[in-house]
């Protein structure tokens, strides 16, 4: 069983809380999780880069000299790629990059890396952020009071309220996310991670869903159920 400590915006140990094996204690696959950060990484790019070819290049298509006795080279339109302003062999062109990888094997990574921070001591547990109102000065006192200052933090939150997400989006070094949209390469790319305890409980939760079919076939059957 693993336990994490739970504690209070002061800094103040609160408690503590049981996580499931299932999610927190999964045993790390560097090869899987190397192939969600790539998919990631390749999914956000654009693919735009783009250069002309010697047929695209706007050059006229008249021959530069006579073939023979100039004592030069022979040479044929202006668009040429060895020319100053002419084509380009082998350029970039748009293309897709994107990469797909099965439910399972994002899920399987996700967890790996969870799994891998909380072997670390590298996730923290707050009992909730109570921002009544937006304020970065006390976002860096919550994060001071837990040690967590000038380092790199991903912050996921339960519940998306104004009040917390502007008193910690101007921080430097701190990315935002929720519950539901949090990744692998997210998890491996900050230093700590900050959660509550109740969105801690929704990732559990969340988690451990099935997938697919699975899932059609769990909702069907509530359904039957509450019929």
């Amino acid at each position: 069983m693993i336990t994490v400590p739970v504690f209070t915006i002061n800094g103040e140990r609160a408690g503590e809380l049981e996580l499931a094996m299932e999610i927190f204690g999964v045993e790390p696959n560097a090869s899987l999780v190397h192939q969600s950060v790539v998919a990631t990484l390749a999914n956000q790019r654009q693919g735009t880069a783009s250069t002309k070819t010697r047929g695209e290049v706007h050059h006229t298509t008249r021959k530069l000299f006579r073939q023979k006795g100039t004592g030069r080279a022979r040479q044929g339109m202006r668009s040429a790629p060895h020319w100053k302003g002419g084509g380009v062999v082998f350029g970039p062109h748009p293309r897709d990059y994107s990469v797909s990888l099965p439910k399972k094997m994002r899920r399987k990574a996700l967890l790996c890396a969870l799994s891998s921070k909380m072997a670390d001591e590298r996730v923290k547990v707050v009992e909730s952020f109570p921002f009544e109102k937006p304020c970065t000065k006390d976002a860096v006192a919550l994060l001071r009071a837990l040690g967590l200052e000038n380092k790199k933090i991903l912050i996921v939150f339960d519940d998306v309220t104004e009040a917390a997400v502007y008193s910690f989006r101007n921080l430097p070094k701190v990315l935002l996310t929720t519950v539901e949209m949090v990744g692998t390469y997210d998890v491996l790319s900050c230093d700590f991670m900050l959660i509550t305890k109740d969105g801690i409980n929704q990732l559990q939760e969340l988690k451990q869903q099935p997938l697919g079919i699975h899932r059609w076939m769990a909702e069907q059957q509530q359904e039957g159920g509450a019929e």
